[in-house]
């Protein structure tokens, strides 16, 4: 039997489906080419942090209790550090999300009196209430404890408005700049490394002692360097997205200044301890190997995000990134000015994972969303970004957003199953 007749008779896709993928993927030969030559380099550079670090069976091993002298914490913030060409890092299983991560930064920084500016439009959804933007007053947000908040909305074109930016930095002390990267629900490019640290030098520029916090969630090793490298005081992450390799159970990272990662860690569990306490309890074998698997699953992720480009607007849906954009994260979005093409595609990426293929996507009151959110995700680690998923607010124009994929070979049956569930 050959895999067109197995794909007809395991999952139901036509032949027209099937042909549909193979003309995109002809579409998109040289992005794949551009995305294998960036994930050699992070290979590379991922590989030189553990030979300079010594990396050893040891540092594998699990602790418990209070964690002192936990040698392979400690040379993981090493390791990170390294590859983000950053003074010092924090990596914990302690950080539930990445939301959780960023919050841990803006407390760790910001104190009574100080402001925080947003210079990329609005925040990621899940951060409103953490910033006071959103949500009952009294629960502990930075707003309840007297940090005052600044947005500067993006342009038409998606960018940042730089002279609204020049205009708040020259009027009145900021402490800190919030940058998020990706695109989170909006309809907005995401921004490369690249662009990112040029953001943070026109800050600089105007106010040098401001600090620069960036979100670097999707973005890891989609390019050469993070935006540490180009400047920012903090970036910020999760571990059950890019950096984690797709083996990561839980966790985040925070990589930057090394004054300002000691405040990260004070924040993280309290003054005074720091980095010195939090056990491993046997999550560094994962940890480890996960960051040294990160560069090529990433590559895969994001060749998945091109290869749905490229199905999607074939099949006549609007995509952004286009399948011939240069990649800045391994977020694809599409939109379908219709429910229930998003609903049928969300049905068809649940049908084609691993984990819970079976269950039927519904939209749900998801907690710190304003909206209903519906959400196709059958993964070995819930809620795991690097793996196949998509999801949505339901409201319109009805965009769905795609990312993951820990081999390209599954995702692109994923993707077949979700554009047959769309023709019916």
């Amino acid at each position: 039997m050959d895999t067109t007749e197995f794909l007809k008779e395991g999952f139901g896709i036509s032949e027209e489906v099937a042909a549909l993928a193979s003309a995109a993927e002809g579409d998109v030969r040289a992005q794949f080419k551009r995305i294998d030559a960036v994930a050699q380099h992070n290979q590379i550079k991922v590989q030189k942090a553990f030979y300079d670090n010594r990396v050893s069976e040891a540092h594998l091993l699990p602790t418990t209790g209070y964690g002192y002298d936990d040698i392979g914490r400690d040379t993981l913030d090493k390791v990170y550090a390294q590859v983000f060409e950053a003074e010092d890092a924090l990596v914990r299983h302690q950080f539930v999300n990445g939301t959780h991560t960023i919050t841990t930064a803006l407390y760790a920084v910001l104190r009574p009196g100080d402001t925080l500016f947003a210079v990329t439009g609005k925040p990621y959804d899940t951060l409103e209430e953490a910033i006071g933007i959103s949500g009952e007053a009294g629960r502990g947000s930075l707003r309840d404890y007297g940090v005052d908040y600044e947005e500067a909305p993006l342009r038409e074109d998606g960018l940042p408005d730089l002279e609204l930016i020049r205009s708040v930095l020259t009027s009145r002390k900021i402490k800190a700049v919030e940058i998020q990267r990706s695109k989170g629900y909006g309809d907005r490019p995401t921004y490369s490394a690249e662009y990112v640290g040029e953001i943070v030098k026109f800050v600089k520029d105007i106010s040098p002692d401001t600090i620069c916090i960036v979100d670097n969630c999707y973005g890891e090793f989609v390019d050469i360097h993070e935006p540490t490298y180009y400047g920012a005081d903090l970036i910020v992450g999760s571990l059950i997205k890019n950096p984690g390799g797709g083996l990561a159970l839980t966790g985040g990272y925070i990589a930057g200044r090394h004054d300002l990662i000691d405040l990260c860690a004070y924040r993280l569990t309290c003054v005074g301890i720091g980095k010195e306490c939090g056990a491993s309890i046997g999550m560094n074998r994962n940890m480890y190997q996960g960051f040294f698997m990160a560069p090529h699953i990433t590559a895969q992720a994001v060749k998945s995000a091109v290869l749905c480009a490229a199905m999607l607007e074939r099949m006549g849906a609007r995509v952004e990134p286009s399948p011939q954009s240069e990649r800045h994260d391994i977020i694809q979005s599409i939109r379908f000015d219709d429910a229930e093409k998003m609903k049928a595609f969300c049905r068809g990426i649940q049908k084609g994972s691993p984990i819970d293929s079976f269950v039927t996507p519904e939209p749900w009151d998801m907690p710190g969303y304003q909206d209903q959110v519906i959400m196709a995700a059958g993964a070995f680690v819930q809620g795991a970004s690097i793996e196949l998923s998509a999801d949505g607010p339901m409201k319109p124009p009805y965009m769905v957003y795609m990312q993951g994929g820990l081999t390209y070979e599954s995702a692109k049956l994923g993707l077949m199953i979700a554009a047959q569930e769309m023709m019916g």
